[in-house]
């Protein structure tokens, strides 16, 4: 039931991720009978009307499972449904590692507490890691539940709901024990390809716009990540002092607000200023290299099957069936 929320950790991490799936599980309700129901928000009517024609596209049109998933709404009540902590060395940028039972070892530990997630980045911190908690709106169970639509994910416009709900089928379609940046890749690159699909065959030209530009800001934002991330990287590794490496990340992180502030200048948004507002460390940056690293090889193999999602689907397994160094050379070796 735990699913990549936490791993080698006590009983008590263990009871509260068992409590927290449970009570999103007794709170699922079915989204045929909310339909018919006149006592449904007519707000939330079309959300669950678009979320099935969300659903319906993905088993169809990009190949991912027809599971009871998708088919249930559950109103948690929060604005999360867990929360993610994700740590380093302070000067180091590979992140700390819990080990699970099912998936083997991910670079996150989640709670369905928030307070609980606080409280652990606040011990991390004190250890001397650096620490950063993430909301997550949806995760899903790989096929062990049926995963239902949240309310955590309803604040997102229909192609954000798209992506949430093509990404999380993926996972439950492949996911590779113990690769994160491979199972990430790959349902990163299933989302991205499944909304400018769906949006191209609703032909919805304006929010096909929208999410292109949205799309073209996210892009320049990892950039901006990804490159910060590997000033660090060469900052650290020149094995001088503690006060040399120290004022390197100060003025790192200094540049990368400037620049992820500007982001916002051709959209009118605040989005990425207050991202940028925030205390920023080592850990902010580690889930881009894990969420971003084998995408572009992922699209590539898509483009060598001509955009034939079934092909596409066979050789990531094939691919997912080979060891963690074959896959990653491949997926390399694709993208260039």
């Amino acid at each position: 039931m735990l699913f990549g929320l936490s791993g080698c950790a006590t009983l008590g991490w263990y009871g509260q991720a068992a409590r927290g799936q449970l009570d999103i599980l007794s709170k699922r309700e079915d989204i045929a009978q909310l339909l018919t129901d006149p006592a449904t928000d007519p707000a939330l009517v079309r959300r669950l009307e678009s979320a099935l024609e969300i659903r319906a596209f993905a088993v169809a049109e990009l190949g991912l499972p027809d599971s009871r998933s998708y088919t249930r709404y559950a109103d948690l009540g929060r604005d999360a449904a867990v929360w993610n902590v994700v740590a380093t060395p302070r000067f180091d940028m590979r992140p700390k590692t819990w080990c699970y039972p099912l998936v083997g070892c991910l670079a996150y530990r989640g709670f369905f507490d928030p307070d609980r997630a606080y409280a652990l980045a606040r011990d991390l911190a004190a250890q001397g890691y650096d620490a950063a908690v993430f909301p997550v709106t949806a995760y899903s169970t790989l096929g062990w539940f049926a995963d239902p639509v949240l309310n955590t994910m309803l604040g997102r416009d229909d192609a954000g709901l798209a992506a949430l709900i093509f990404h999380e089928l993926a996972h439950e379609k492949l996911f590779v024990r113990g690769d994160t940046e491979f199972s990430e890749g790959y349902a990163v690159a299933v989302e991205r390809v499944g909304v400018e699909r769906w949006l191209q065959a609703r032909g919805d030209e304006a929010a096909l716009a929208r999410w292109h530009g949205d799309q073209d800001r996210q892009a320049r934002f990892t950039g901006l990540l990804l490159d910060a991330r590997e000033a660090l990287i060469k900052a650290y590794a020149a094995d001088d002092s503690a006060e040399f490496m120290e004022a390197e990340r100060e003025q790192v992180f200094a540049e990368l607000r400037a620049a992820v502030s500007a982001l916002d200048e051709d959209s009118g948004e605040q989005r990425y200023r207050r991202w940028a507002e925030r205390d920023l460390n080592n850990a902010h940056l580690a889930p881009v290299a894990t969420y971003e690293a084998a995408v572009a090889g992922f699209l590539r193999l898509l483009d060598d099957c001509g955009g034939d999602i079934d092909c596409f689907h066979d050789r990531v397994a094939a691919m997912a069936r080979k060891d963690a160094a074959t896959r990653r050379k491949v997926l390399r070796d694709t993208a260039q």
